[in-house]
């Protein structure tokens, strides 16, 4: 049997602008690409009735269906990324695997795993970026260390983009039966069944770019809740990578700098995942990583079923809930009133936005908590308490947004405030000085 090479989809299910793809098509050698349902992250999700999942099912079963009629075969596994390695390389002669870089801790850990025993079979792992435009080192201060407030991130970031960073790689014109392997005999693809899931589909918009009125409106709408297109909602796209950040960024940089200083953040928040992976679990400032939370329960199930009786808070939780989705404000009101109104742990609120968001994505999601509780390396300070009163009346006035999600608003049957704007607010400051001030 010939040598082949495979390609291994993960966080890139496209097959148009992907740096990886692009490069294992050019290797010289027939091409086969990849999927694993990966076990190791699978098996810990709360539910098997999981949107993402189906999401991510339907895409690899149109990816499958794209390389079948180009003349070749995908091959999808549900397991664990070792042991579907070490039955590949027993199975097929792989000269190299080819990827799109990772920067959670997590594949950090299994990437050098996959590339050892790759190694040890006579293959190679290489990655390329592609699910942001810098990355790792690429953005430094001028000391050589990761900047770590976002404005000089920016300003770097900015200085160093050329016309060329944002250049579509030319997989898709590459995707050819001469540079793809067709596999006799491949097993078959599992169902969502058969990794014993259900089906369960929530509502995501098309994988392209969003329309123009809509991102040269962006910085006008992206605060307000109550609006039908507030935002782009491209977000779970470029999670999944069905939608290529390049794309999005040529458009934002045309149209909207704003939605292009999003971007922008996207990246800062993977590049300091990547410099310090505790951050996923532990408070950057380590002068915060004893605040005495009060972590009551019946509080935080209150929050996590929307009624706190602060509405925009509510409306937000009822929206996450029931559709994946939680707009730029709601999860300001929201994550902002369980750490500081609540005074509980902003890991519980980051667990449970990693089960519930359609969009979840570790960098971004820890980022935002932890700048919301003011322990992260860029912050908002500790002692800043947003009012959900006074953001309720900034950016819903007209209570469009609550009336939507929160139907008893209004009447006898809206729950009650659970703690009181002034009470809250001066304990949360007491404890969070107290907590920084004994750690310094």
């Amino acid at each position: 049997m010939k040598k082949i090479v495979l390609f291994w989809h993960r966080r890139d299910l496209r097959q148009h602008d992907n740096a990886g793809l692009a490069a294992a098509l050019q290797s010289g050698y027939p091409v086969v690409p990849l999927f694993i349902y990966d076990r190791e992250i699978l098996d810990l999700l709360p539910s098997r009735r999981d949107a993402r999942v189906t999401f991510i099912y339907d895409e690899v079963e149109r990816l499958s269906q794209q390389t079948e009629q180009a003349g070749g075969t995908l091959l999808a596994y549900y397991g664990k990324p070792l042991e579907v390695f070490a039955q590949l390389v027993r199975q097929y002669e792989v000269a190299a695997v080819y990827t799109n870089e990772d920067y959670e801790p997590y594949a950090a850990v299994r990437d050098k795993a996959v590339a050892e025993l790759l190694q040890q079979a006579g293959a190679e792992l290489r990655l390329y970026k592609d699910q942001v435009i810098f990355a790792k080192k690429e953005i430094l201060s001028k000391s050589e260390t990761p900047p770590k407030v976002f404005g000089a991130y920016s300003k770097a970031w900015l200085a160093a983009l050329r016309d060329e960073h944002l250049l579509p790689y030319p997989s898709r014109e590459l995707f050819t039966a001469e540079n793809l392997a067709q596999l006799a005999g491949a097993a078959p693809r599992p169902t969502l069944e058969q990794m014993n899931f259900e089906r369960f589909e929530q509502e995501v918009p098309a994988a392209e770019l969003p329309a123009e009125e809509l991102v040269r409106n962006y910085h006008l709408t992206r605060d307000k809740p109550g609006l039908v297109n507030s935002s782009t909602r491209r977000s779970v796209h470029l999670r999944f990578g069905t939608l290529s950040v390049r794309e999005l960024m040529q458009q934002a940089r045309a149209l909207n700098p704003k939605l292009l200083n999003e971007l922008i953040w996207r990246d800062f928040f993977m590049m300091l995942l990547w410099h310090f992976p505790d951050m996923a679990t532990e408070s950057y400032d380590p002068r915060l990583r004893r605040v005495p939370y009060r972590n009551n329960e019946a509080e935080f199930r209150a929050w996590c079923e929307g009624r706190t009786g602060y509405p925009l808070v509510d409306a937000g939780m009822r929206e996450l809930n029931q559709t994946g989705y939680l707009p730029n404000r709601a999860r300001i009101a929201a994550a902002g009133f369980l750490v500081k109104h609540l005074l509980i742990d902003w890991r519980w609120g980051d667990r449970y936005f990693a089960d519930k968001l359609l969009d979840y994505d570790m960098a971004q999601n820890v980022g935002n908590w932890q700048w919301m509780a003011g322990t992260g390396a860029v912050a908002a300070p500790w002692f800043r308490v947003y009012s959900p009163q006074s953001q309720q009346e900034q950016y819903d006035p007209a209570w469009a947004y609550v009336r939507q999600w929160i139907p008893e608003f209004g009447t006898s049957q809206y729950a009650k405030p659970i703690v009181e704007h002034k009470f809250a607010r001066e304990r949360a400051i007491s404890t969070f000085r107290a907590a920084y001030q004994n750690q310094e």
